[in-house]
């Protein structure tokens, strides 16, 4: 009867956190083969010049490319994470839409005591 277990195992994309961070790494990682298409495309500095040029291109695209897949799909993630703890009635919206909690104060400056303002250190 080990099939048994193995069929009441609940899929990996049933858990709601797993599917959450799966299909924002997938967004992630549409864009970073977007920034990459778009750099090859538009070849500033010469890159694709530079990467085409050697003799084994698809170890220059392959890490450009996962380097980018890293660094978009966990942007992606940690705001879908982050933006998890933000309740409905927020509107979800933010830049500058709400209004500040913060109240200014007026500052005096301060000045040293004027025996301390010129005193001069003597030495022994």
């Amino acid at each position: 009867m080990p099939n048994d277990s193995i069929s009441n195992r609940p899929a990996l994309l049933r858990i709601p956190l797993f599917r959450l961070l799966a299909i924002n790494l997938a967004i992630g990682a549409c864009a970073a083969v977007l920034l990459v298409g778009g750099l090859l495309w538009l070849n500033p500095g010469h890159l694709r010049e530079l990467i085409f040029a050697d003799r084994a291109p698809g170890i220059g695209l392959v890490l450009l490319l996962a380097s980018f897949v890293i660094t978009f799909g966990s942007v992606a993630m940690g705001s879908a994470i982050m933006a998890q703890g933000r309740k409905p009635e927020d509107g979800g919206g933010g830049g500058g839409h709400h209004r500040s909690q913060l109240c200014p104060q007026q500052l005096t400056q301060r000045t040293p005591p004027r025996s301390q303002a010129h005193r001069v250190i003597a030495p022994d």
